[in-house]
C-alpha cells in the first residue's frame, strides 16, 4: 500500500462533503495542472465534468457542481474565501462563461458542461468524474478520476506501487505491527507516527503542522458556536450549536461578540464540572464543527468532512474537561488518530460511497476513541482496544442523507460518534485488552465485509432510509 501521513488524513478543506466537495475540486485542480504540463491550456474552447455514480446522485446537495466550478475559475479550496461560495459559483454559471484557471475566459454552459449521470457507475469507485478539455486543433484532452473518500483522489489507472515517494522506517498495514513495533522499541503509538512522519518533515515541522489542525478545528468550533440562523440547501435546518452554547454560558465575558477564543475556552473550562453538562458540551462542539462544514466552511477533514465535528469535541472534552491536558497531548492525540484513520484505509475504506457511515461517522469515532485514550494514559493495547471498542458498535451504519445534503442525519451523528468515542477510550482504559476477544485487525476487516454486503441505496445514494422519509426541496446550484 502507498505510505499514507498524518496530513493526508488529517486536510484542511471547504465542506461539506471530502467526497464529493473537496475531492472534486482537488481532481479539478489536478486537471488544470495536466493541462498546463501538456501545453494544452492555451488551446482550450470548452471544458465539460461529467459526473457518475454517487457524485451524480448526492452531487447537487453536496456541493459537487459548486467545487467544480470554483477549482476550474481558479479558486483554492485552501485560501479561498468562504463566504458567499454558492453565489460566487452560481454568478459564474448565470455569467455564461468560465475563467478558466482564473486566466482564459471560456464559454460555460452549467446544463451541458457539467453533466450528472444518474443512472451511470464506473467500474473503479462510484464517485467517478471524468473531465474533457476541447482544443482548437479539434482534439481532446481527456481525464478520469476518483474520489474515493476523505479528500483524496485517484486518477483512472491508478496503480499504488507505482506511485510510492517515500520509504516509511516502519510500514504498517496491521494494527497489530503497531503493537510489535511499539513493544520492540518501548514506544506509544504517537513515538512511532512521528518516527514514520520524519519521511516527509522534520519533527519541528510536523508538530507545527499539528498546531496549524488545532488551530482550524477550533476556529470552526468557535464559529460555530457564535453563528445564528437556517442552513443552506432546502431542508431548513436551524443552526443549534450557538443556541446551545448561550444556554450553557450565558452572557459571561467570555461568551460576547469582542471576545476571542482563548477567553471563551476559560469561561467553558470553568463552566461546570457535571457530567451533563459536560456531555452537552461536547454535543455542542460536534454540531458547531459541522453546521460549519454545512454552509462551505472551513473544517478538517477527520478523516471525511461529513465526520469532521467527531475528533474536534472529542479533543475539546480533552482541552476543556481534563485538568492534565497539554499542547503536546493534543498533537499526540491527532497523531494517533491518524495512525488508526490510515489503518481503516488501508484495510477497508473511509469512503461513505463505498461504505455507508460506518466508514465515515464509525472510522472518526475509532480515531478519537484511540487518541483520547492515549491522553488519558492508555497503554498502546488499550488505544487499539479503544479503536476497536468504538468501531465495534458503528457497524452497519448507513449513509441516508435526505435531500443528498449533508445534514441529515449526519450532523447529529457526529454527537454520537463523539460521546461513543470518550466511552469507548474510557472502557478500554478500565480493560485488560489481554481479555478482548475481538482485535481492531477483526473489526476493520468486518467493516469492510459489511461495506461490501451493504445495499446501494445505504450508501450516499439518497436512494433509501431517510432520504425516502423526510421532505425535501433542494436548492440547486
Amino acid at each position: 500500500m502507498e505510505p499514507i501521513s498524518v496530513f493526508d488524513i488529517f486536510k484542511v478543506g471547504v465542506g461539506p462533503s471530502s467526497s464529493h466537495t473537496l475531492g472534486p475540486w482537488r481532481a479539478a485542480q489536478k486537471f488544470l495542472g495536466k493541462l498546463l504540463e501538456a501545453g494544452d491550456f492555451e488551446k482550450v474552447t470548452r471544458v465539460k465534468t461529467d459526473l457518475y455514480g454517487s457524485l451524480a446522485k448526492t452531487g447537487r446537495g453536496h456541493g459537487t457542481g459548486v467545487a467544480i466550478i470554483l477549482a476550474l475559475s481558479g479558486e483554492d479550496y485552501r485560501t479561498c474565501s468562504t463566504t458567499g461560495v454558492e453565489d460566487r459559483a452560481k454568478a459564474i454559471a448565470a455569467s455564461g462563461k468560465i475563467c478558466l484557471g482564473g486566466e482564459k475566459d471560456l464559454p460555460f454552459t452549467a446544463a451541458e458542461d457539467l453533466v450528472y449521470h444518474m443512472d451511470e457507475r464506473l467500474d473503479f469507485h462510484t464517485n467517478g468524474m471524468r473531465f474533457t478539455a476541447y482544443l482548437d486543433d479539434g482534439t481532446t484532452h481527456e481525464i478520469t478520476y476518483f474520489s474515493v473518500g476523505g479528500g483524496f483522489v485517484v486518477q483512472e489507472d491508478y496503480h499504488p506501487n507505482e506511485h510510492r515517494s517515500v520509504e516509511l522506517a516502519y510500514p504498517i498495514e496491521k494494527a497489530r505491527e503497531i503493537q510489535e513495533i511499539c513493544d520492540e522499541k518501548g514506544w506509544s503509538i504517537a513515538n512511532l507516527v512521528l518516527a514514520n512522519e520524519a519521511a516527509w518533515q522534520n519533527e519541528q515541522e510536523t508538530r507545527d503542522g499539528l498546531r496549524e489542525l488545532w488551530r482550524v478545528m477550533l476556529e470552526s468550533i468557535y464559529r460555530g458556536c457564535h453563528t445564528v440562523g437556517m442552513l443552506p440547501g432546502g431542508l431548513d435546518v436551524v443552526r443549534r450549536a450557538a443556541r446551545m452554547n448561550k444556554q450553557m454560558l450565558g452572557d459571561v465575558p467570555g461568551n460576547t461578540p469582542e471576545a476571542n477564543i482563548e477567553q471563551w475556552l476559560g469561561s467553558i473550562a470553568k463552566s461546570t464540572n457535571d457530567f451533563t453538562k459536560i456531555n452537552r458540551w461536547v454535543s455542542t462542539f460536534a454540531l458547531a464543527v459541522n453546521e460549519e462544514n454545512a454552509c462551505f466552511g472551513r473544517v478538517v477533514t477527520a478523516p471525511t468532512n461529513g465526520a469532521a465535528g467527531v475528533i474536534p469535541a472529542v479533543l475539546m472534552y480533552y482541552w476543556c474537561f481534563y485538568e492534565d491536558s497539554t499542547e503536546d497531548g493534543i498533537a499526540e492525540f491527532l497523531l494517533v488518530a491518524g495512525e488508526i484513520g490510515s489503518l481503516f484505509k488501508k484495510g477497508a475504506t473511509i469512503s461513505a460511497a463505498m461504505g455507508g457511515c460506518q466508514a465515515e461517522i464509525g472510522v472518526s469515532s475509532a480515531m478519537a476513541a484511540a487518541g483520547l485514550a492515549h491522553c488519558l494514559g492508555g497503554t498502546v493495547a488499550q488505544c487499539l482496544m479503544a479503536a476497536e471498542i468504538a468501531m465495534e458498535h458503528h457497524l452497519g451504519l448507513t449513509c441516508d442523507p435526505a435531500g443528498g445534503l449533508v445534514q441529515i442525519p449526519c450532523i447529529e451523528r457526529n454527537t454520537m460518534g463523539a460521546i461513543k468515542a470518550i466511552t469507548a477510550a474510557n472502557i478500554a482504559i478500565g480493560s485488560d485488552p489481554a481479555e478482548a476477544r475481538v482485535s481492531l485487525d477483526d473489526v476493520i476487516k468486518t467493516m469492510w465485509e459489511t461495506a461490501v454486503d451493504m445495499a446501494t441505496k445505504y450508501k450516499e445514494t439518497a436512494e433509501g432510509g431517510l432520504a425516502l422519509n423526510v421532505s425535501v426541496r433542494v436548492i440547486e446550484c
